[in-house]
């Protein structure tokens, strides 16, 4: 069996010479703790030295995934016919044994096997000593480390992500300061604030006047290009109502301004510093959405790099996390847009697609970051086209006229009519179209007022009094209680008819007076008991009378 082992001079070919002391793994070690005791284990049986730096380095490249190189195939090819090769990698086992033809092996003995190779290899390859091992091990690792990182000095991000952040801290200073010139100059001339509104311009203006009473003798047409607004100082300066100020006091004043314009300047050449690292870093990134914009989401990320690993969702909304969070925390509508949203073709878009184009030039622009953070191109192909793209989806969702588009848009869609409901070949409808039928419409709200029915219930109650037995109002005699069982019946029917016949306890109404209605006949049985008791007690007082006239007559 051969072993197969890779130093920084070239690939080392050994042959193992006691194969039985592979199967015991745990003291495979101990064979190479001495030179003499792993020179009895194995021997080299040949040496492939690689020729220079380059070629040590495209070698160990293609192992490092797993492929042989065709110096090492040709390597093997000479010396392993009919052998078996233990590797320290089973994926450059498997292509060597696709490729060559050649049995492969790899376990833990042989992992064993190449940490003691490693341990004495000094020893056991001839003329590779230990001086020459490191600087050699120190140099591949170099150039492997540049080699695989691309390294590049052109293309070092972090002075973009330092010159953005500069340039908003100029910002703000600039700011302060020129606010400060306006209102420390404003106690002597407080009309130059409305008159001139650009900061640096009334830097300037303030510098070169001075005092507010040599704004007559002074030439302002270089600092400022509109006569009128000129001629508007001048007139402004003979009737300000601001107060005096010291000399010394106008000297700090100018001191400032001077300030203020070296400020400006400073921030003018940084600003040209940083298009021209972001037109050489990124040069994609910079036409889809421009320099300061593209720098400030390689600062955001961190780097071109991390900002590549994004999706075109993260970048949408890189600079708003808070109002993510904030969103997701109150289950309201997430943001559309971060740091993106200044984009000129944002700013370009009316509000309601906003949003449609914030997500189009995300998803293009993680696109060209990882162009340019990955590719091997410099130029900005990708990023023009892009642009083209979007603005037309800008122009199809506003509704213009399009002239020659990119991609496969050339013109607005043709709007088909929708022809299901007509007889083919003929205009006139299978359905007819249905009319309005005002018959069919509800009104509601309608009053009892308006509409005066008669009452039901008064109807009823007069069927009810014809009704009543004739007879029983025969019987009832000329006592007042038959007088007063008629006073009763008027005042029922009184209340009957006025009582309301709408409402829903009229029905209930209706039932109590049905009920009070058939009690006179109650009424007409007790007047009859009465008429009863009368005519047996004038019976009895007859029969009395009877008596006594015959007593009377029998006594005469």
């Amino acid at each position: 069996m051969l072993v197969l082992f890779e130093t920084p001079a070239g690939f080392a070919l050994f042959k193992v010479l006691d194969e039985g002391k592979l199967d015991k793994v745990e003291d495979l070690w101990k064979e190479f703790t001495t030179s003499d005791s792993a020179r009895k284990v194995v021997e080299l049986k040949a040496f492939n030295k690689f020729e220079n730096t380059s070629d040590a380095l495209s070698a160990a490249t293609l192992i490092i995934d797993s492929k042989p190189t065709k110096g090492l195939r040709k390597f093997l090819q000479k010396h392993c016919e009919g052998e078996t090769l233990a590797v320290a990698d089973s994926k450059l086992g498997n292509a060597i044994k696709e490729k060559l033809k050649i049995d492969c092996l790899h376990n833990s003995a042989v992992m064993e096997l190449m940490r003691g190779l490693r341990n004495q290899l000094t020893e056991l390859i001839s003329g590779l000593g230990a001086q020459d091992l490191g600087p050699m091990s120190l140099g591949l690792s170099h150039s492997l480390s540049r080699y695989k990182l691309k390294f590049s000095p052109e293309k070092v991000d972090t002075m973009i992500i330092q010159a953005i952040g500069l340039l908003d801290d100029l910002d703000k200073e600039l700011n302060t300061y020129a606010m400060r010139v306006r209102e420390w100059y404003g106690w002597h001339f407080p009309e130059l604030t409305k008159i001139v509104a650009d900061n640096i311009q009334y830097a300037k203006v303030v510098k070169m006047m001075g005092d507010r009473t040599n704004a007559e003798s002074l030439d302002f047409s270089e600092i400022l290009s509109d006569d009128e607004v000129e001629a508007q100082l001048k007139e402004a300066a003979v009737i300000s109502m601001g107060t005096e100020v010291s000399e010394l006091d106008l000297l700090n004043i100018r001191e400032l301004c001077d300030q203020v314009l070296a400020l400006s300047e400073y921030r003018a050449q940084l600003f040209d510093y940083l298009r021209s690292r972001m037109n050489t870093i990124a040069p994609n990134l910079t036409a889809l959405v421009g320099e300061l914009v593209g720098a400030r989401l390689i600062a955001h990320g961190g780097s071109l790099v991390n900002l590549a690993k994004q999706p075109g969702s993260t970048i949408q909304i890189l600079g708003a996390e808070k109002a993510l969070f904030r969103a997701l925390k109150t289950k309201h509508a997430t943001p559309k847009y971060g740091l993106i949203y200044h984009a000129s073709l944002i700013g370009q878009a009316a509000p309601k697609h906003k949003g449609k184009i914030s997500r189009s030039l995300a998803a293009k622009t993680a696109l060209a970051i990882r162009y340019d953070a990955l590719g091997d191109g410099e130029d900005n192909s990708i990023g023009l086209e892009s642009r083209v793209k979007l603005e037309t989806r800008l122009r199809v969702l506003e509704g213009k006229e399009l002239g020659r588009s990119a991609g496969s848009t050339k013109g607005k869609p043709k709007i088909e009519v929708y022809e299901k409901d007509r007889k083919k070949g003929a205009g006139a409808l299978i359905t007819p179209a249905k009319t309005y039928n005002p018959a069919a419409d509800l009104v509601l709200g309608q009053s009892t007022e308006e509409t005066p029915k008669k009452p039901e219930g008064a109807s009823k109650k007069r069927k009810h009094q014809e009704a009543e037995p004739a007879g029983a109002e025969e019987t009832i005699q000329e006592d007042g209680d038959q007088e007063g069982q008629k006073k009763k019946k008027k005042k029922k029917s009184k209340d009957s008819e006025d009582s309301p016949v709408a409402d829903a306890d009229g029905g209930k109404k209706k039932k109590k007076k049905s009920k009070e209605s058939e009690e006179p006949p109650v009424a007409t049985a007790e007047g009859e008991k009465k008429e009863k008791k009368k005519k047996k007690k004038s019976d009895s007082q007859d029969a009395k009378d009877v008596a006594m006239e015959t007593e009377a007559s029998g006594k005469k």
